[in-house]
């Protein structure tokens, strides 16, 4: 029976590059100068250091420009409150994405049984599995999902007849 997996993965290797140019893009830009600006990478959490909250917007900004130029979606990015870091600075942190939360696999399952199509679908951990008869089912199920407004990016892999 044909099937396919819902999944929302991050590329970290992509974000890393993402993260790169905006280090570089920092160093030249003029209204960055003699600041102590930067984005760091650790594990799955992102750190922003800039002097004031308009330089964190700059930072948020060019990152989301970068990442957008790397094919990942802005909405794997979940950002926390700025708060002052020593030296007068502000620092903001950020969660990278990774997975599909259980309530939001139930509400993605529950719309999906709505729409009485003939399809199974199975949470697995953080995916969701979808198994029909029919081709076409499976692909009316991914046009549905796509239309649905979910707050992470959703990638359609494993497509298998």
């Amino acid at each position: 029976m044909p099937s396919f997996d819902i999944v929302s993965k991050t590329d970290l290797n992509e974000v890393d590059n993402a993260i790169n140019m905006v280090n570089r893009t920092i160093q030249t830009r003029f209204d960055f100068k003699g600041s102590n600006s930067s984005i760091e990478r650790s594990n799955e959490n992102l750190t922003l250091l800039a002097n004031d909250e308009m330089q964190i917007k700059q930072l948020i900004q060019l990152l989301e420009e970068n990442l957008s130029k790397r094919k990942i979606d802005k909405r794997a990015l979940e950002y926390h409150a700025p708060e002052n870091a020593s030296g007068g600075a502000i620092r903001q942190n950020a969660n990278i994405k990774q997975g599909i939360d259980q309530e939001i696999a139930k509400k993605i399952s529950k719309y999906i049984k709505s729409n009485k199509l003939k399809v199974q679908i199975s949470i697995q951990g953080n995916e969701l599995r979808v198994t029909g008869k029919k081709r076409d089912d499976l692909q009316t199920v991914i046009e549905l999902v796509k239309k649905m407004d979910i707050e992470i990016p959703l990638q359609y892999i494993n497509f298998r007849e």
